[in-house]
């Protein structure tokens, strides 16, 4: 677990060097939180009562999605680590008395984690002080902040768990890109990163509940906001874990398989 931990630690401190990208990826954040919010207002102008959320609490769950963008955008995948698969330097991690999966899964959160750390402070910060309904709220209640916490720690270890999916996948391809492509675009409108869940059919949105995707971004998101709350936000942690579980075995699984016939081309 030491050796797990330092790998943590050092890809931790090594990604929290990139502060002038951290600036400029707030600054995008920004805008796109603001379009969104002033395009959902337009919406909401004509008959707010057919829709599903406080024009507030959707407010909320902008700013939530754009400051904690980095655990949770499905499209960022460490390239570092699916290249060296594509061009032989898989050896060199083989070679590490370390299990592979493991420790894959490690540069992966601690990534994720160092990004949203460098971002999300300064994106909270300011949402807190524009004026309502535009703004950030508060946590309803001190439950909901540690539902939201809880749900944030496994959300992320299940947006990781399909990272891994991915790396695994690679191993039966020539390039990552298609996988990648097919994965975060799924990823992105199933988890509620286009349009939140409550806004969905039905029909389509208990489907879609069900999914390993919902069970990243959309679970914390709507706990803080307050859209899930009690039994409802219970279930949807007890969806989180699940998931986390069935993911991070069949992952391991995935790589077991290729590992055994994996062929190392290059010089």
């Amino acid at each position: 677990m030491k050796k797990y931990w330092s790998f943590f630690k050092i890809r931790f401190v090594n990604s929290l060097q990139y502060r002038a990208a951290a600036l400029s990826g707030m600054a995008t954040q920004f805008f796109w939180g603001f379009m969104y919010i002033l395009m959902y207002s337009a919406f909401y102008r004509t008959n707010p009562a057919q829709f599903p959320m406080e024009f507030s609490d959707l407010s909320t769950y902008i700013w939530l999605q754009q400051a904690l963008l980095a655990l949770f955008m499905a499209w960022y995948f460490d390239m570092d680590l699916l290249n060296s698969i594509s061009n032989g330097n898989i050896a060199y991690e083989l070679a590490r008395p370390l299990e592979i999966y493991s420790m894959w899964f490690v540069k992966e959160t601690a990534n994720r984690t160092s990004r949203a750390a460098l971002r999300c402070g300064g994106i909270l910060l300011v949402a807190f002080f524009i004026p309502q309904p535009y703004g950030l709220n508060l946590p309803e209640s001190p439950l909901s902040f540690l539902l939201f916490l809880v749900s944030t720690f496994f959300g992320t270890l299940v947006m990781v768990s399909l990272s891994m999916i991915v790396s695994g996948i690679t191993f039966y391809t020539t390039s990552s890109q298609g996988v990648r492509i097919a994965a975060s675009t799924i990823g992105d409108f199933f988890g509620g990163g286009i349009v939140a869940l409550p806004f969905w059919p039905d029909g389509l949105r208990q489907v879609a509940s069900l999914l390993p995707f919902a069970a990243t971004q959309n679970v914390p998101l709507r706990v803080y906001s307050g859209n899930l709350a009690g039994m409802d936000a219970a279930w949807s942690i007890f969806l989180q874990i699940f998931w986390f579980i069935v993911l991070c075995v069949s992952g391991r699984a995935l790589f077991r398989r290729a590992l055994k016939r994996v062929v190392v081309q290059g010089g």
